[in-house]
């Protein structure tokens, strides 16, 4: 069975955005953007929820276009080439080889998706679609990157909650000697 590997970048102070929205913070040096690449070659499919779908349905397909940021070269074509799939209640047609979860009976849905052939699952960002996830207990494995930057307020990683989550640490690393890698998985697998 495939896992879903939820990778996300968090602030010291535990936001994955700050409190206008902004996602300017995180710094992919050569390190973590390696890192980030490795991940890529566990999965196969892209996961994201709407939000977070939104960001980067707006910024990868036209991504060389605006950058010259070796990652960013990199990455786009990945993005446009890997199967994506959107968890939203709304959006009907996402585009950009991506197909819509409508998030109804969720935990079926998502072991189903797990049960199909394949590489992992790599669940891109996010809070909304990691919290429900992680509720229903679909999460394998949370890649966390903290960076050195307190937003002071915005969108918290883990939204409050009225199950305790226990973890076990399975890799911590530091990248570009500025961020670092918590990797965690629930700690009754």
């Amino acid at each position: 069975m495939r896992k879903i590997i939820h990778f996300v970048h968090v602030s010291l102070d535990g936001y994955i955005e700050g409190p206008n929205g902004e996602f300017d913070w995180p710094s992919m040096g050569p390190e973590l953007s390696e890192h980030s690449f490795g991940l890529l070659e566990r999965a196969d499919t892209l996961l994201y929820g709407r939000p977070v779908w939104e960001m980067m349905a707006g910024y990868w397909p036209n991504a060389e276009s605006i950058s010259d940021d070796p990652h960013d070269l990199k990455f786009a074509p990945i993005w446009r080439n890997t199967p994506k799939v959107v968890f939203s209640r709304t959006l009907r047609e996402p585009g950009h080889g991506a197909r819509v979860i409508d998030g109804a009976n969720l935990t079926e849905q998502v072991t189903a998706l797990k049960a199909e052939p394949g590489k992992d699952l790599l669940l891109m960002g996010g809070a909304s679609l990691a919290a429900e996830l992680t509720a229903h207990g679909l999460i394998d494995e949370y890649q966390v990157v903290v960076h050195p930057v307190v937003l002071g307020g915005g969108k918290a990683l883990f939204p409050e909650s009225k199950q305790r989550l226990n973890l076990h640490l399975v890799e911590s690393r530091t990248y570009d000697s500025r961020a670092v890698l918590l990797a965690y998985r629930p700690a009754s697998s």
